[in-house]
């Protein structure tokens, strides 16, 4: 599925590449971070809260995201992640620790729980990296760009899936996203949006899916049945041959998606499944809703459908199109209330709303966009940190050492009180504590980086010198601060940097 993505693509990469080529910024509006509140069938099940209540970093890097999941105390330790920029095959390596489980080439959320990751400021693009959810729950992923990742070819990641989740997960919502490919299997990719292997409880909302040969599945084949309670709406799905979704088996509810320019077929239920499929709109399509490609049936209520230029095709053994009048079969029963809209404005407010850097506009349910309901701060304008602590600094008159350091440098120079002197890795990485005779009480540490060196400093971890258990992570220096710790030796690691990091003082507070 195959060569109608093609086709229409070229116009568009031709634009594209002529853009890059002469230098051209396509400047996008400055994402909010308002994560709002989950909706549909991830509302379920305890619901999904992602890394609300826990610690914000930043990550301009796949390394510094995985560097941020494996930093956390616990696999289940709650943590969002603020992601900028291009994350891709050559910035994306794995990290190791107790609680994550990553990879080289993929965006690894494995074995973990209670995580957030969302786009921030000019955008964040996973470009031919996928994000892998694989024995997790408890996932929020919004405002971000991935796009052409593929299952053959060359570079490959996570089966060349956008998003991709199987194994035992529970409570995913994924909002605001932008998945696109540049063709079909033939090309090398595979599904935008796929679920199987036990995925139960996921919402994807306010989203675009295009210029793929395949939308999405639940459901690895017409024996995996353990897959379900989905909840697709506001949606727009464009120039997709099919998979718009694919279901085998459990349940889904499908409501104010805009599908245009489906191409073989769109939403396919089978196995067994059952769709609750209300309020979209369709158009310049075809097939848009049956079983197909099997005998093996699957089930519909429709309601409030709009059918704009949709064709067809003869039922036969294998296929058994809803249209060119689509009936209910069946009945779903819904447990969280909604607020659909008419089915006539779905076009406009989903043009509107989905997609990453849309702001995260979300319908009012009466066809007009309106901000989410539980905003958060927005992380491009902080509360400003204190440039300096008051009290004691602690690390005057102790001791000091760490990892290999640059020549010339000293570990004593991060606690001379001097910012003229200063320590430096060996590398792009590595560590300096601070250590006492006996216990002494921290709550807060400043990291001054040397003049001209401001900035070079990425994603890091403090660390309880004696237990080794990670006291806090994040990335940027100045004042860290973390539940107060008593202890001999704490320890500030360089996870990842931007030209060479240098630590003029390495200042200790009891706060």
């Amino acid at each position: 599925m195959r060569r109608p993505v093609v086709l229409r693509l070229y116009a568009a990469l031709a634009t594209m590449a002529v853009a890059a080529a002469t230098g051209v910024v396509l400047s996008m509006p400055e994402a909010s971070a308002a994560t709002g509140s989950a909706t549909g069938y991830a509302t379920q099940n305890g619901g999904t809260t992602g890394g609300a209540g826990g610690q914000t970093v930043r990550a301009t890097t796949g390394t510094a995201i995985h560097a941020a999941l494996c930093g956390r105390a616990g696999s289940s330790t709650p943590i969002t992640i603020e992601v900028e920029g291009a994350i891709n095959h050559g910035n994306t390596s794995k990290v190791s620790g107790d609680s994550c489980n990553t990879a080289d080439g993929v965006i690894e959320l494995k074995q973990i729980s209670n995580v957030t990751l969302i786009g921030i400021g000019s955008g964040a693009v996973f470009d031919q990296l996928g994000i892998h959810i694989r024995e997790s729950s408890n996932i929020i992923i919004q405002n971000v760009t991935v796009r052409n990742v593929k299952k053959s070819g060359s570079p490959t990641s996570n089966g060349g899936d956008a998003i991709g989740m199987e194994s035992d997960v529970r409570n995913v919502w994924v909002d605001h996203t932008t998945l696109e490919a540049s063709g079909g299997e033939s090309e090398g990719f595979d599904g935008l949006f796929d679920m199987k292997d036990n995925t139960q409880y996921v919402t994807l909302s306010y989203s675009i899916l295009r210029n793929s040969g395949r939308g999405g599945l639940v459901g690895s084949s017409e024996t995996e049945l353990s897959n379900g309670f989905i909840t697709y709406h506001h949606n727009l799905y464009e120039n997709i041959d099919s998979r718009t979704p694919l279901l085998r088996g459990g349940i889904a509810h499908i409501y104010n998606n805009y599908y245009v320019k489906l191409n073989e077929s769109g939403i396919n239920s089978r196995a067994g499944a059952r769709a609750k499929v209300d309020n979209n709109y369709f158009k310049d399509s075809k097939d848009v809703l049956g079983t197909f490609y099997t005998d093996a049936a699957g089930y519909w209520q429709v309601s409030g459908n709009t059918f704009d230029n949709v064709t067809w095709s003869s039922p036969g053994s294998e296929n058994n199109p809803a249209g060119p009048n689509p009936q209910s079969n069946t009945t779903v029963s819904i447990p969280y209330s909604y607020s659909p809209d008419a089915g006539s404005c779905v076009p406009s407010i989903v043009t509107q709303t989905a997609g990453a850097n849309k702001g995260l506009q979300v319908s009012n349910g009466n066809c007009s966009p309106t901000t989410p309901t539980t905003p958060t701060p927005d992380p491009t304008t902080p509360t400003p940190e204190p440039t300096q602590p008051s009290g004691t600094n602690l690390s005057i008159g102790a001791g000091s050492d760490g990892s290999g350091k640059a020549s010339g440098t000293s570990f004593g120079n991060v606690r001379d009180g001097d910012m003229s002197t200063y320590w430096s890795p060996a590398g792009s990485t590595g560590s300096i504590s601070i250590k006492w005779d006996s216990a002494t009480a921290v709550s807060m540490i400043n990291i001054r980086e040397a003049s001209g060196s401001a900035g070079s400093i990425g994603s890091w971890r403090v660390i309880n010198g004696d237990t080794g258990a990670v006291l806090t992570s994040g990335s940027g220096a100045g004042v860290i601060t973390f539940p107060r710790t008593s202890l001999n030796k704490i320890t500030f690691e360089i996870t990842s940097s931007t030209g060479t990091p240098k630590v003029a003082e390495y200042e200790t507070y009891a706060g």
